[in-house]
């Protein structure tokens, strides 16, 4: 069994797969002060009633964290095949960017997940923290993208700033015309974000100046804004564990 762990600024997502199929998955909250010990706890705790891990593949966008996982695997899983995504693995996919290593792991590990399961030119919209839009080109390059402030991040600035407004559920409205407060609250963010990610998709296809294969949402709010989505081809929640596993695949 390979546990797959993506630490995000918000969310820590794990997935045992046995073989290349997802036997389960957890998604806890990431919290940068926790120690390795209280890690290990943690993971323990959620894989008691599965199989054993055999290898472990990692990836973390939060230095803090990943620094302190690095120690929970030395201490509590050294006899265990581990592999973290940062510079000197081998990834398969070439970064054709100004400095190449500003890019973070997780969007690597998606832009070869992508370039694997749809081929290339491919558009991966990450809806996370941050909203990001990685592109690939035909060959499985990682040619950049666009970065944007995630859809609750600009729900609680807006709540936080604005003396009448407040945090909503974030389902879809009735309308477009939002006839209340939190319906207008909800159609800016569930439809103003569908709007944006067409808008960025299509001038990024435009750019390219070729068809895109595919256009793949993940991360955990994408499954509320796919729906109203004119570019949105694929939706796949799991993108980043899945690549963990090719990578693990690629190093061991």
């Amino acid at each position: 069994m390979l546990l797959t762990i993506d630490v995000g600024n918000t969310n820590t997502v794990l997935g045992l797969f046995d073989g290349p199929d997802i036997y389960q998955a957890w998604r806890t909250k990431t919290d940068s002060r926790e120690t390795a010990d209280e890690l290990a706890l943690k993971f323990r705790a959620l894989l008691a009633d599965s199989p054993a891990v055999t290898g472990i593949a990692l990836c973390s966008t939060v230095p803090a964290v990943l620094r302190e996982m690095r120690t929970m695997l030395d201490r509590y899983y050294r006899d265990i095949q581990t592999v973290i995504v940062e510079p000197g693995i081998k990834t398969g996919v070439p970064i054709l960017t100004d400095n190449p290593k500003e890019v973070g792991a997780d969007r690597i590990v998606n832009s070869l997940a992508a370039f694997t399961l749809f081929g290339g030119p491919a558009i991966v919209v990450d809806f996370g923290t941050s909203t990001n839009l990685d592109v690939v080109s035909s060959k499985g390059e990682f040619l950049g993208g666009a970065l944007a402030p995630g859809i609750e991040i600009s729900i609680d600035a807006l709540a936080a700033r604005a003396a009448q407004l407040r945090k909503v559920e974030l389902v879809k409205p009735r309308n477009a015309i939002g006839k209340n407060t939190v319906e207008a609250l909800q159609s800016g963010a569930i439809y103003g974000f569908a709007g944006q990610v067409d808008g960025l998709v299509d001038r990024i296809t435009e750019e390219l100046g070729q068809e895109v294969k595919a256009v793949i949402a993940t991360g955990g709010l994408a499954g509320i804004v796919v729906p109203e989505s004119a570019t949105i081809t694929h939706h796949e929640p799991d993108l980043t564990l899945i690549g963990l596993r090719l990578m693990y695949e690629r190093n061991v």
